[in-house]
């Protein structure tokens, strides 16, 4: 679950100002400059379940902050950010974790789904429910469209290559588990969901019985269905994923997950999106926790995130796609 403490408005931002990621130079071998980036990136925001989208060669980030809603953070390199004041203002507060989707096969028009409060209701983690609101332009504003989803948090939405839409969203009802809801348009839902995704594996269930924040990827036909698992206020969160031949399913866990996890300084990493950085590579953007203890004390981070092929050495297997993540904290990295 994605909850963050009232005193977390403090930390609100309505101007614009500009937020230095942790970007220095190194000497390579050759003598030439190579810029490189530390994480935390933008550490004087308390930030969590970031969401990027590149459009006219700049980058635009949303996530949870102060909750009223988003603010919209913009790049040229994915490490030095500008805020650009409220892209939205929810007047139900409660706002996590928030999905835009840029309809460019479509109307142009860029769509927010966010997670807040029910109307009416007591702010907990279980009296959430998903949403949709529709903006001209990547900084908004963005109006409020229609409820999707109730007891439900962490949508994301997909646009296969054949046009046809799918969001994902985590179904809190009796446990998390990852729904795909068919769409008939990024407003419209068409059809019953599929369950895809529930906690089966032990990473999984460490701090809570967890599966949620998905993230679609295709690549060769094949479908990688991210997701984070295990309570987010843990430093035991990570990033798995799963694959399909099929958007709907069924999904097969990789044996290897979590692809990333805690280790050294680096706790609780996940609730990420990939994103195609200034150098051609796909990039992870996610969130650590500043500590070890359970809260959600959080900040933005990325890494690299790529694709292994293996063919079995002499076996003459054919080649699969194995996805690949890094995660750092405090060490000097290439920059995209």
């Amino acid at each position: 679950m994605k909850m963050v403490f009232a005193w977390l408005a403090g930390f609100s931002i309505l101007f614009t100002i500009t937020l230095q990621g942790a970007e220095s130079s190194r000497t390579s071998a050759d003598g030439s400059a190579k810029k490189t980036y530390r994480n935390p990136l933008v550490p004087e925001v308390v930030m969590a379940d970031p969401h990027v989208i590149r459009v006219d060669g700049k980058y635009y980030l949303y996530a949870t902050t102060h909750t009223r809603g988003y603010d919209v953070f913009v790049s040229d390199d994915l490490v030095n950010w500008t805020n650009k004041g409220l892209a939205f203002d929810d007047p139900r507060r409660g706002a996590w974790a928030p999905d835009v989707f840029h309809n460019k096969r479509g109307d142009g028009k860029f769509y927010l789904y966010y997670t807040d409060s029910i109307a009416g209701t007591r702010p907990s983690g279980f009296d959430k429910q998903i949403g949709v609101a529709v903006g001209d332009g990547p900084a908004g504003p963005f109006t409020d469209k229609a409820v999707l989803a109730t007891n439900a948090i962490d949508a994301h939405l997909f646009q296969d290559d054949d046009g046809k839409y799918y969001l994902y969203y985590v179904d809190l009802f009796q446990g998390f588990k990852i729904r795909a809801q068919p769409m008939s348009d990024p407003l419209t839902k068409s059809g019953d969901t599929t369950i895809v995704i529930r906690p089966t594996e032990a990473w999984e269930k460490i701090s809570g019985e967890v599966t949620e924040g998905p993230f679609m990827l295709k690549r060769k036909d094949v479908y990688y269905l991210m997701y984070s698992g295990t309570g987010a206020d843990s430093p035991n969160y990570g990033i798995g994923y799963a694959t399909a031949k099929s958007p709907l399913g069924p999904f097969t866990k990789f044996a290897g997950n979590p692809i990333v996890q805690r280790g050294g300084k680096v706790l609780g990493p996940g609730h990420h999106c990939v994103i195609e950085g200034p150098d051609k590579k796909l990039w992870l953007v996610y969130h650590q926790k500043w500590d070890d203890g359970k809260n959600f004390k959080r900040f933005l981070a990325i890494d690299p995130l790529w694709f292994e092929s293996r063919s079995d050495f002499l076996n003459n297997v054919p080649p699969r796609g194995l996805l690949r993540a890094k995660a750092s904290r405090e060490t000097d990295e290439p920059a995209p």
